[in-house]
C-alpha cells in the first residue's frame, strides 16, 4: 500500500508539473512570438529607413552633379569669353599698328 501511495503521489506530481509546464510554455511560446514581431517589426523600420536614406543621397547625388554640371558649363563660358576678349585685344593691338 505505501509503494501504492508513493506512485499515486508520484504520478499525481509528475502530472502537476505538467499540467504546469503546458501553460508556461505557452507563455514562452506567446513571449517568443511577441519578440519576434518586435524583431521584424523592427527590421523593417530599419530597411525602411535605408530606403529613405538612399534615396536622400541619391537627391543629393543628383543635385551636386547638377550643381558640379552648372559650375562646369559656367568655367567654359568664362573660359571662351576670355578668348574672345583675348581676341579681341589683340585685334586691336594689330589695327592700332596698322594706322
Amino acid at each position: 500500500m505505501r509503494k501504492f501511495i508513493i506512485a499515486t503521489v508520484a504520478i499525481a506530481a509528475l502530472t502537476g508539473v505538467a499540467a504546469c509546464q503546458k501553460p508556461a510554455e505557452k507563455a514562452a511560446d506567446s513571449q517568443a512570438e511577441a519578440i519576434q514581431a518586435q524583431g521584424e517589426a523592427n527590421a523593417e523600420k530599419l530597411e525602411a529607413d535605408a530606403k529613405t536614406t538612399e534615396a536622400h543621397a541619391d537627391a543629393a547625388s543628383d543635385q551636386a552633379q547638377a550643381q558640379g554640371e552648372a559650375t562646369a558649363d559656367s568655367m567654359r563660358a568664362a573660359a571662351d569669353q576670355t578668348k574672345e576678349n583675348a581676341n579681341a585685344q589683340a585685334d586691336a593691338v594689330k589695327d592700332a599698328a596698322k594706322h
